[in-house]
């Protein structure tokens, strides 16, 4: 009999904990990838990684079937939001379960998203679409200041930014069309919103259910880089189910239902506000802590849905996990970083992982890669967990030696 392979087109943060999860559930999880390369890390584990051209859907389809004439093809995912519509497609040509791409692409474009949001009646900030710089300041001066800009499609708050006044309005639009920014679309389209304040939370659902909800904290505007999630949220249970009722609500409006979905809120006097419907599963930390906090395994219970296997989202515990992201203070390189192995030691440490090695040069963008690390703890109570996790950060230090400038 052919051995069963799990197909994984590209990855992202939580890429090896995708692999790890297939090896458990006895696939042998193969890696399409435009540039293999990235994979490296998952060669000692005896992991393919195929060179395919993954933003060519004909291509993947002859490469999936080049592989079926060696393995059985159990199933076929993603681990990335701008995949994840491909995937539905192959899953499609193939007869397997997966996602409706209809649904993915509409979702995966913030200003249709939008759209359907808001003639639905669910609360989302006002916003506008830009192509230029003068749709940029009208959608502003109609909104009115301060206003976030972001591009239409992306992720990880890649060039997203608060602009309090004209003048950062200005300096954020020449940035975003004056060739710096990399379009994932074929032409520049700007959502211009407005900032909505208050507490940040995150509702990861699997199918129709939400799983759990976390607590988000950012660090110092005008960028949105996340310093902190906490699972569960300290919510009443008025608040947690409101949050779920617009959840399904977005679930229904997008066609979404189907596997993992991660809507984000700002939670105001007047109730949730919908910030994003992000239609797949959420990147690090969040799979490791709704694991650690609840019991289920976001993952896994995935690839058991993408290859037709019944899942399992029964909750086995209620306990508080948090992760702190490690955040560079200054661009320049790297000469050192430590303190891992005594914070990891510390009981309640789930987890340190450090991303940047010394001497590599970072240089900050005010986004998901400005972090150079993650702690991750959990205990029974919240106040422990934050005590555990403060205690194991400020064990990890490291010094950045700015870059020089000129002239020196």
């Amino acid at each position: 009999m052919a051995r069963k392979a799990l197909i994984l087109v590209e990855g992202a943060s939580n890429m090896l904990l995708y692999v790890q999860a297939a090896q458990r559930l006895g696939l042998h999880p193969i890696i399409l990838s435009a540039d293999p390369v990235r994979y490296d890390y998952l060669a000692a584990e005896g992991i393919e990684a195929i060179r395919a051209d993954t933003d060519n859907l004909d291509a993947l389809i002859g490469e999936c079937s080049r592989l079926r004439a060696t393995y059985g093809i159990a199933g076929i995912t993603s681990a990335t939001e701008s995949f994840y519509a491909t995937v539905g497609k192959l899953c499609r040509h193939f007869d397997l379960p997966g996602p409706n791409p209809a649904s993915i692409e509409r979702c995966c474009d913030k200003f249709t998203q939008r759209q359907l949001l808001a003639e639905a009646g669910i609360a989302i900030p006002a916003y506008c679409l830009a192509v230029n710089a003068a749709d940029v300041e009208s959608c502003a001066a109609e909104i009115g200041l301060p206003v976030v800009l972001k591009p239409a499609v992306g992720i990880g708050s890649i060039g997203v930014r608060l602009c309090h006044n004209v003048d950062e309005l200005i300096k954020h639009t020449a940035y975003l069309l004056g060739g710096k920014h990399i379009w994932r679309s074929s032409s520049p389209r700007i959502l211009v919103e407005e900032f909505i304040q208050g507490p940040y939370y995150a509702a990861d659902i699997m199918g129709n259910e939400v799983i759990g909800i976390g607590a988000g904290d950012f660090g110092p505007p005008p960028h949105f880089v996340f310093r902190q999630f906490t699972y569960p949220a300290l919510l009443t249970d008025e608040e947690h189910n409101r949050i779920a009722d617009v959840s399904s609500s977005c679930l229904r409006t997008l066609g979404l239902g189907w596997g993992p979905t991660n809507i984000e809120f700002r939670c105001t006097r007047g109730g949730p506000v919908v910030i994003e419907v992000n239609p797949r599963m959420a990147g690090t930390p969040d799979p490791q802590l709704v694991r650690l906090a609840y019991g289920v395994d976001l993952i896994t219970e995935h690839i058991k849905l993408v290859i037709g296997d019944p899942w399992d989202l029964c909750r086995r515990h209620s306990h508080t996990a948090a992760a702190r992201f490690l955040v560079a203070d200054r661009d320049g390189t790297l000469d050192w970083i430590g303190g891992d192995s005594r914070a990891a030691a510390i009981p309640g440490v789930a987890e340190v992982e450090l991303y940047v090695k010394p001497k590599t040069p970072v240089v900050r963008k005010g986004d998901y890669r400005d972090w150079i690390g993650h702690v991750i703890v959990a205990s029974a109570s919240h106040a422990q967990t934050q005590a555990t996790l403060q205690r194991a950060v400020d064990l990890v230090d490291w010094s950045i030696t700015p870059f020089p400038t000129l002239g020196e």
